[in-house]
């Protein structure tokens, strides 16, 4: 049995009153065991819709017309919504965009964790509360205590991303897809998460596949790349050789859009190691 993440020839589209919008094309990646894959693209080239297709988030009027994701030997696509509520949280963790949109505002932190385990059939005991404190405090929150006694309201941006983190992290998957987990921090706030959830990734063995429009995150943090480009995979491959030596136009266009090319034209990743977005 192949481990990992294997889409093949995933095909999406939106259904409306007004006609039919194909928003991905015959998308094919692997996200390997240990690995970190970056999607990068500009807005709207349908990199949040291959991962919410992939595991079920997807939202009508957006379908799977196509395709397949295979996890474990399973194909998610076709699993039933209660299957899939087995496999997200406990294989596959989710880091949303927004955190106060994942977590739920007039509930404890505490239970919120409590009914993670609940939802998956584990004991809540003292055992499963110190693993949540030992996340909190692995993701970077101060005071884990006073935290899991609290409220999302309580917490800024980067505490509330740390705290869906450590979440996602929390039932132990063995792959992590974070869908641009750190749009709304700032530059400081955001180097900061993305060095703890890469840091828990790697430690522990674990697979990510990251969303972002951000080259210096992918260059930072990444293995292999997807590029998107309205709703087509344009390029992929390891970091080194795509953004070193891109081939298709597109993904010559956006590294030109964020450095200074040099004489051959093309960017060394170190190039981008501050944080440049598209």
């Amino acid at each position: 049995m192949m481990t990992g993440l294997h889409v093949r020839d995933l095909v999406t589209e939106f259904h409306s009153r007004s006609g039919v919008t194909r928003a991905l094309h015959n998308i094919s990646f692997d996200v390997g065991a240990n690995e970190v894959v970056g999607v990068v693209g500009e807005s709207g080239s349908g990199k949040s819709t291959v991962v919410r297709s992939v595991i079920k988030l997807l939202m009508p009027p957006g379908r799977v017309m196509e395709g397949t994701a295979e996890f474990d030997g399973q194909d998610l696509i076709r699993l039933s919504e209660r299957q899939i509520r087995q496999i997200r949280g406990k294989e596959i963790g989710f880091v949303a965009q927004n955190p106060f949109s994942a977590l739920n505002p007039v509930v404890r932190i505490e239970k919120q964790f409590a009914n993670i385990a609940k939802a998956h059939g584990l004991k809540v005991d003292t055992e499963s509360r110190a693993r949540a404190l030992d996340l909190l405090a692995s993701s970077g929150v101060n005071d884990p205590e006073r935290v899991m006694r609290g409220y999302a309201h309580e917490l800024s941006g980067g505490m509330a991303q740390r705290v869906v983190i450590a979440m996602a992290l929390y039932l132990n998957p063995r792959l992590v897809i974070a869908d641009e987990p750190t749009t709304a921090l700032d530059l400081t706030v955001q180097r900061q998460v993305l060095d703890t959830l890469t840091r828990l990734t790697k430690d522990c063995g674990r697979s990510m596949l990251i969303v972002t429009h951000d080259l210096g995150v992918v260059a930072n943090y990444c293995d292999r790349v997807l590029v998107m480009y309205r709703g087509r995979i344009v390029e992929q491959g390891p970091v080194s050789e795509v953004f070193v030596r891109p081939q298709d136009p597109y993904t010559v266009s956006l590294l030109n859009s964020v450095v200074q090319p040099k004489a051959a034209g093309t960017a060394h990743p170190t190039e981008l190691s501050e944080s440049r977005s598209i």
